[in-house]
């Protein structure tokens, strides 16, 4: 086994696992990564972040610390930030040279994680993405919503996968720490990698998929309503990070072009034919067109200089680390 942190040796693979309330799955969790591990031929290490849980998850994950073989680091996080900050802090302490992640909740299985590490470097890939096949999900609340979304995301990001919200992901550490997650973005990630790097080092690979054993789910139907208008920020900043005022300038003058056409018809309506346009309803439409063109030419000036000012300082980070856990040395 090779798990453990050798100064000699830098470390091959982080394992980032997200926790919010699994008090009851993180110990078996931790069991199966070990054991999924084992034979692993590299060095590893472990990373829990928990996410504010309220139960006993630090306690039970801290049993393990001092565990023989485990390179384990518990991170805890001053309160409840959602999965995407939590997955973003681990990925930032992760020393590894390839990066895994994957949920806390055992719906995941952590054999697969070899298996993917070996396929990403044959195919040389810098994101590899879990296909959950065979779903043990309810159908009507979970499969079919997520059928829909991937084809939507898929379909508008261009990234063209079958199971987006697959947590089982397999990354090259430089790729993705390149990538600033935030709000509830995680589910959009290859999405982000897509940005960085071509798509073509994008793929994906069947893995297998647990029903749920303890705890309740962190999601329900009301996620498909928040992953549109997530998606339409995604949308909006894969095409337009970098030139915000392309987005709202086009707009603005598209609703100036029209204000014109109207304007200039009344005018001629107005001045030629010596009707009254004071009171007609095409008037105020006009005028409002043009008043909503001036406004987006100049939100558009300053999307620009926000965005100038976001590329020369983007060091905000979207957690706070309350403490962080490690084993006794000695043990190490």
């Amino acid at each position: 086994m090779a798990s453990r942190l050798d100064t000699a040796e830098p470390i091959e693979l982080s394992l980032v696992v997200p926790l919010f309330n699994e008090e009851e799955s993180v110990g078996p969790l931790i069991d199966r990564i070990t054991a999924a591990m084992a034979s692993y031929p590299a060095i590893w290490e472990l990373l829990l972040i928990d996410d504010g849980s309220t139960d006993a998850t630090i306690a039970n994950a801290r049993e393990a610390l001092n565990r023989p073989g485990l390179n384990l680091k518990i991170i805890a996080l001053q309160r409840n930030f959602g999965q995407t900050a939590a997955m973003q802090a681990g990925i930032n302490q992760a020393q590894g040279r390839l990066i895994a992640t994957l949920d806390g909740d055992l719906q995941n299985d952590p054999k697969d994680i070899p298996t993917m590490v070996a396929e990403l470097e044959r195919r040389e890939l810098d994101l590899l993405v879990g296909w959950r096949k065979n779903r043990q999900d309810g159908l009507l609340l979970r499969k079919i919503p997520s059928f829909i979304a991937n084809r939507l995301i898929g379909r508008i990001t261009g990234v063209r996968l079958h199971d987006y919200g697959c947590s089982l992901k397999i990354y090259r550490g430089s790729v993705i720490k390149q990538v600033k997650l935030m709000g509830e973005m995680h589910r959009f990630i290859p999405a982000w990698v897509a940005g960085v790097v071509p798509s073509s080092r994008i793929g994906e690979m069947p893995v297998t998929h647990h029903a749920r054993q303890h705890g309740v789910s962190k999601y329900g139907i009301s996620r498909t309503f928040r992953v549109i208008l997530d998606l339409l920020s995604v949308m909006f900043f894969m095409r337009f990070k970098a030139r915000p005022g392309h987005f709202f300038g086009s707009l603005g003058l598209g609703l100036g072009a029209l204000s014109s056409i109207i304007l200039f018809y009344l005018f001629i309506d107005k001045f030629l034919m010596g009707n009254d346009i004071g009171t007609r309803p095409l008037f105020m439409i006009g005028v409002m067109l043009f008043l909503s063109a001036v406004q987006m030419i100049t939100t558009g000036i300053l999307a620009e200089m926000i965005a100038r000012t976001y590329y020369r300082e983007d060091t905000a980070v979207s957690y706070i680390i309350r403490e962080v856990y490690e084993g006794d040395p000695q043990h190490t």
